[in-house]
Parts: structure tokens; sequence; C-alpha cells
């Protein structure tokens, strides 16, 4: 016996006021899951589907596949989504609960898309400068960018922040990253001086003694994370990076842990400080540089072989010189 789909769905808040309360998801997390919940229903409405069964999951893969173009971890995500609604349900003794289909879902292991950018320190130099510091929001938008890169933050991290978030005696910031872990990072000298030359001119900002946030807006309230990548969109769409992606505040991040890796940081500490749970979600913000990658190669043993033989004269490499016709 099956759900019936116009069932399937009435207990979707219980579900995340059970998930928000009992796990402390984020606010974040929670609108994803239930984009993922409502894409599913809108499905389910639009091919008119009876019951929740094998084929109508099937079904919602093909769709999402074919029709939305989505990738393997896209889809992959959104049968996460589902599976974890029918484990509550599961919990709530909702009458065949445990028919549901989708832990029978295999993990989709192909059509992930290309792993995300990073900018390299050239281009993060032409990114900030290209930034006005010669205005109160382009001061406010200088820190809100130096922040997400010299600290690897997510720009919902940043959100979150607060004035009594920092501690300049102790050159450290107090995070809230995903799940509600708490987090401390140290902060340089060079961007606790970014901060202070933002946090003199914040009382510029309207109503900003009302409000405890650390970055505001104009209007006074707590900067969205919206505004953070609509803001960074315009700079970049002025700066003259030409590089082949899609540069966003996650970029910065991917970056910061990059760069911490070409400089030979252990991934146990970048894990700290990028807030992951495992290595593994580790290893996909870290993009070695060319120049990394050309001098690991340089370290090959048969790499260093031929050098020695080219260096005793036992192997003489002769190239042929460019072809030049005769005179005639």
């Amino acid at each position: 016996m099956t759900i019936a789909a116009r069932d399937f769905m009435q207990h979707v808040d219980d579900f995340f006021n059970y998930r928000k309360t009992i796990y402390e998801i984020s606010s974040q997390t929670i609108k994803s899951n239930r984009v993922d919940l409502s894409l599913f229903q809108n499905f389910v409405w639009k091919k008119n589907v009876k019951t929740i069964d094998g084929p109508s999951v099937m079904g919602f893969q093909y769709y999402l596949k074919q029709e939305r173009i989505n990738c393997g971890a896209s889809i992959n995500r959104k049968i996460f989504t589902l599976r974890s609604y029918a484990n509550f349900l599961k919990l709530k003794n909702i009458p065949s609960a445990e028919n549901l289909p989708f832990y029978d879902v295999l993990k989709i292991r192909q059509g992930y898309r290309q792993r995300p950018h990073a900018l390299v320190p050239e281009k993060i130099k032409i990114l900030f400068e290209s930034i006005d510091t010669w205005t109160v929001l382009g001061i406010r938008d200088y820190a809100v960018y130096a922040l997400m890169y010299q600290t690897g933050l997510r720009v919902g991290e940043v959100h979150t922040l607060n004035l009594n978030s920092l501690d300049f005696k102790n050159h450290k910031i107090s995070v809230i990253g995903k799940g509600n872990k708490p987090r401390t990072l140290h902060i340089n000298e060079e961007l606790e001086e970014i901060l202070t030359q933002y946090l003199a001119v914040r009382p510029k900002f309207y109503g900003s003694w009302k409000n405890d946030a650390l970055f505001i807006s104009k209007k006074g309230n707590r900067l969205a994370i919206r505004t953070m990548e609509d803001n960074l969109k315009k700079i970049v769409r002025y700066a003259p990076l030409n590089v082949q992606f899609n540069v966003t505040c996650h970029t910065l991040r991917h970056s910061f842990a990059s760069h911490l890796n070409d400089n030979d940081v252990d991934i146990l500490v970048i894990q700290s400080l990028l807030g992951h749970s495992s290595p593994r979600s580790t290893e996909t913000y870290i993009h070695p540089s060319m120049d990394k990658i050309r001098e690991s190669i340089e370290k090959l043993p048969s790499v260093l072989y031929v050098k020695e033989l080219i260096r005793t004269g036992v192997l003489n490499l002769n190239f042929q010189q460019p072809y030049k016709p005769k005179r005639e």
C-alpha cells in the first residue's frame, strides 16, 4: 500500500518545525528543503500523480534531468530531502510511510558539474582594487568581501555577524556556521584595519544605532544575503578580471581555501577554518594553482632522472631548427 499524493505533503510544516527545533537546522537549509519539497509537489500536480510510488519517483528524476537540466548533485539533494521527509513520516507513524520508495533510489555518481572555481591572487587584487572605497557603501562592501576572502566565511555567516562577534583585543571573530555550529577565527592586522575603517563610517548608515548587526544596509536593516551577492555581481561586471567563469561570494571562499593549500597549510587546518565536518567536504574547495601543479611534477622521480641525464650529457636532446626557405 502506498501514500496518496494528496496526503503526502500534509505534514511539511511539522517536518520543518521538528528539524529546526530539535536539530537546529539553519534557515538557509530550511529554505532549500522547502524549495525541494515544493518542486516535488508541483511535479505531482503537473503530472497528475495519484500515489507516491517507485514510478512516480523515477518520473521525478527524469523530470529534473531532462526538463530542468539538473546535474547529479542537484538531483541527489532533492531526493535526500524527500528521504528525510519520508523518515519523519515514519517516525510519526503515518500509514504506509515505510513503503515510500525514496530509500531505494541510488545516488547519482555521474553528471556533476565542474568543481567551483577559484581566483588566483592576482585576480583577487584586481577585484578589490575595483571597489570604490571613496563612498560609505564602498567601504562597507570592501569590508564584507575582505572578510569572506581572508577568513573563508560563507555569505550566510557574514549575514548573521553582530557587532559583538568581533574581538579586536584578542584578534578573533566568532562565527555561527551551518547547523548552528560555532567557531572562532583569527583576524590579522590588515583585516582588523579594514573592519575598523568600516566601523568608523557605520554610524552614517540610517538607524545604525538601533541594529546590532555588523553589516547593515543603507536603510538600516541587517545586510541581506541577496544584497551582498548582487553588489559583488556589479563589482565583477566592471572589474577587468577576464575569467571564464561566474565569480560569486562563494568564489571568495574557494579562493581562500585554495590559496591556503598552495601555501602548504594542512587540510585539517583548512577544514577547521571552513567549518566542515569532514575533510571530504574540504577537498572540493581546494584548487591547486598551475604553479603548484608544475612544481609537483618537477619533483617526480622520472622527471628528476631525465634532468640528471641531460645535465651529465648522457641524454643529448637536439631540437629541430625552425624552417627557413632558401633564398634564390
